[in-house]
């Protein structure tokens, strides 16, 4: 049980740095869709790792299971023949392995938490935001199937939901700034975040961050998966549309200095607007089929390993 603990411990801390790697790889540019994946098997994989070696360590024994090793290690501390000495080393013992497993029990039910709790707040916005999008919002010929809203600044975003209460939401200064191809293409960008349900893909990674906003880490994973995200549903539009009319409303909008909710096809930062622009007007070859065979893999088996030492017993 010490041996599958130490490995797990291992496995989550290699985990920090593959993810600060993968954040500045610039291959996953090329295929959006298996990085992402990726992500989100290497943020699954640490989560099992991390807990599973905070709970082996707090129950691992060399001859017992889980429940046997704190048995035999408080028989022995209460054994008539144990010096005073060796009391207290095995008193010391017993209250790291106690705390190692209050640490794995409080890791995931903060996890899980996190997780419950960012979700609830989204649903709590989205709700907001259909009640004003009723009141405020109206339908315009320009852009069928979206809802406009009077607002000056460009923006242009959506509210995913059910198939019958998502929302496409443009703003009437990005009306009056695109002309009608580059406001089809922005609507194509929108229905596939729509249809692909990026708001659940990123939404791990939006609990992590606000559970652990000091971890540069975090911030990298959020920041690579949003563009991540944006990315794939350019490769969306991009079935639809030219890439031309996506990019020149991109720069349009960058130009004009308009704002931009979160996770809509606009909202990007300025770095993030370079890099999607240049990708639409000079896109690079997606990564070849052996190449997307091999992340795969990792991926199955960054989830699959930590998995495994928690099922199998050692």
């Amino acid at each position: 049980m010490i041996a599958a603990a130490l490995i797990l411990a291992l496995f989550a801390a290699a985990c920090i740095p593959a993810g600060s790697a993968l954040a500045a790889a610039r291959w996953p540019r090329r295929s959006p869709a298996v990085a992402i994946v990726l992500w989100q098997a290497l943020g699954l994989g640490w989560g099992l790792a991390a807990v599973g070696a905070l709970a082996g360590f707090g129950a691992a024994d060399e001859r017992s299971g889980v429940a046997g090793g704190a048995f035999a290690l408080v028989s022995r501390v209460l054994g008539q023949h144990a010096s005073a000495g060796t009391r207290r080393v095995l008193a010391g013992l017993l209250g790291l392995r106690l705390l190692a497993l209050a640490a794995g029990a409080v890791l995931l039910l903060v996890l899980c938490w996190i997780l419950v709790a960012a979700f609830a707040t989204v649903v709590r916005a989205r709700r907001r935001q259909r009640i004003l999008l009723s009141l405020l919002a109206h339908g315009d010929p320009k852009v069928p199937g979206a809802l406009v809203v009077d607002h000056p600044a460009a923006a242009a975003y959506c509210v995913p939901g059910l198939r019958s209460s998502s929302r496409i939401v443009i703003s009437a200064g990005a009306l009056d700034l695109l002309d009608q191809a580059e406001l089809a293409a922005v609507i194509a960008h929108e229905r596939a975040h729509l249809r692909e349900r990026h708001d659940l893909v990123l939404l791990p990674f939006i609990a992590l961050l606000r559970a652990f906003r000091w971890s540069g880490v975090a911030r990298e994973a959020h920041a690579a998966v949003a563009l991540l995200v944006e990315m794939q549903a350019d490769d969306q539009a991009l079935r639809q549309r030219p890439a031309r009319e996506l990019a020149t409303a991109l720069l349009r909008v960058g130009a004009a200095g308009g704002v931009h909710p979160p996770n809509g096809a606009l909202a990007a930062a300025d770095g993030q607007v370079a890099a999607r622009v240049s990708r639409l007007l000079k896109p690079a070859p997606r990564l070849p089929v052996a190449a997307v065979a091999l992340v795969g893999v990792v991926a199955v088996a960054t989830v699959a390993i930590p998995a495994a030492f928690l099922t199998i017993p050692f």
